[in-house]
């Protein structure tokens, strides 16, 4: 683990303003969820999977399975990223994870339920961002449609890993806004209790001679300080309310 002070410093030096957020009624809101899989999340489900239970983790999924539910009753929007890989070709640097058709690469137990409802949809994507991952053989983008043909205004995005997948997710679709390609969305929300990453501390990377080293505290954090950095807004809370 790291060292308090390091982590203490670290949010001093580069400290990320996260605010309140209430999603109203009135503004076309839809949820992401990125990898929250077998393959990440669950205790030894694969080479990528925790080797241990983490809090971090857990209070991850139970978030994302809060909103889930609050998005599915109301019939908002819902996609959800899961990562999926062809035997054979990898994604470097990391092992071979999230075959098609195993486990690994299915909704953790507890937001499987979303796969019947209609409101959902699923996209499997073989690459860290899903922006890019969204794209057709014919040019076509399944991601940009989505935003377009529901008329979506904000993005409240939650999964793993905030610094990796979550985050290139979220450059991409600022980019994309910015340039005018996904009307009408406005703002892009990163729940930052919604997310989560993966720990593997100096130690551990000593142990396997290993030398991406992936302290979780700082990575959540420099994650977060990126995407922030980027345009997006991060939320430490996230409420529902009628439109004023």
């Amino acid at each position: 683990m790291v060292a308090v002070n390091a982590v203490d410093l670290l949010k001093k030096e580069i400290p990320v303003e996260e605010e309140s957020v209430c999603i109203h009624d009135g503004v076309i809101t839809a949820l992401v969820l990125v990898d929250i899989i077998n393959g990440f999340c669950t205790l030894g489900a694969g080479n990528l999977a925790p080797r241990e239970p983490n809090d971090k983790m857990l209070e991850m999924i139970e978030e994302a399975v809060k909103l889930s539910k609050v998005f599915c009753e109301k019939k908002w929007p819902v996609l959800a990223f899961l990562d999926t890989h062809q035997p054979g070709k990898l994604e470097h640097p990391y092992p071979s994870h999230c075959l098609a058709g195993s486990h690994e690469s299915d909704l953790v137990p507890a937001l499987q339920w979303l796969e019947k409802e209609s409101n959902v949809t699923i996209r499997r994507k073989d690459c860290y961002d899903g922006y890019i991952g969204s794209m057709e053989e014919d040019g076509s983008n399944v991601f940009v449609d989505w935003v377009k043909n529901n008329n979506i205004q904000t993005l409240l995005v939650a999964g793993v890993c905030t610094d990796i997948c979550v985050l290139d997710f979220v450059c991409s679709t600022l980019s994309a806004r910015n340039r005018g390609f996904l009307p009408p969305l406005k703002d892009v929300v990163v729940y930052s209790h919604g997310c989560a990453t993966f720990d593997f501390p100096e130690s551990a990377a000593r142990e396997t001679k290993d030398d991406m080293t992936h302290p979780q505290e700082i990575m959540q954090h420099m994650g977060l300080y990126m995407a922030k950095g980027r345009g997006a807004k991060i939320a430490k809370d996230v409420s529902f309310g009628a439109l004023k």
